[in-house]
């Protein structure tokens, strides 16, 4: 490996191996890489969401409603499963992107004691958008890798993912 292919993980394995020989610090090799991407890939989110006027919960909130399919509705406790926040931080959320005009309430007509929750065409537009610059900034940031090393490295992040969505 050349100086200029070495990243910042390979200096601070070497330095770990320097230190302390005794130790294994292979995992490293991976999980800081991993570690660093991801900080990587939240600046570039936070970035496509701002230019939006989103802030990430928004944006997570707005997506699974947008993924709901037509009419982008959803109750509030299957926001909650979409989201993974308590009730009581769901509905501040909702409070507060009804306020914006993004989202509205509604009865739901299944449920007399329960409401459903949707897109306005304000938030489905702003959502829409801010998904597309999104996904252009999460290209950019895989554009060293060709189609096929996409996909095998989807593959092995997915490996090492699913026993930690796995239900308990």
């Amino acid at each position: 490996m050349t100086e200029d292919a070495r990243d910042e993980v390979d200096r601070l394995v070497a330095a770990w191996r320097a230190e302390r020989p005794d130790l294994d610090v292979e995992p490293l090799q991976v999980l800081s890489r991993v570690s660093r991407l991801a900080k990587h890939l939240d600046r570039a989110r936070r970035a496509a969401f701002a230019e939006h006027d989103l802030e990430p919960w928004e944006f997570d909130v707005l997506t699974a409603l947008r993924r709901a399919g037509k009419p982008y509705e959803l109750s509030p406790g299957a926001l909650l499963r979409a989201t993974l926040v308590t009730s009581g931080t769901m509905t501040n959320r909702i409070d507060r992107l009804a306020q914006a005009g993004l989202v509205r309430r509604r009865p739901d007509p299944e449920d007399r004691r329960g409401v459903l929750v949707s897109l306005t065409d304000t938030g489905l537009g702003r959502v829409d958008a801010a998904f597309d610059d999104l996904l252009r900034r999460e290209r950019e940031l895989l554009s060293g890798l060709g189609a096929a090393e996409q996909r095998a490295l989807a593959s092995l992040l997915r490996t090492l993912l699913t026993p930690f969505d796995s239900p308990l």
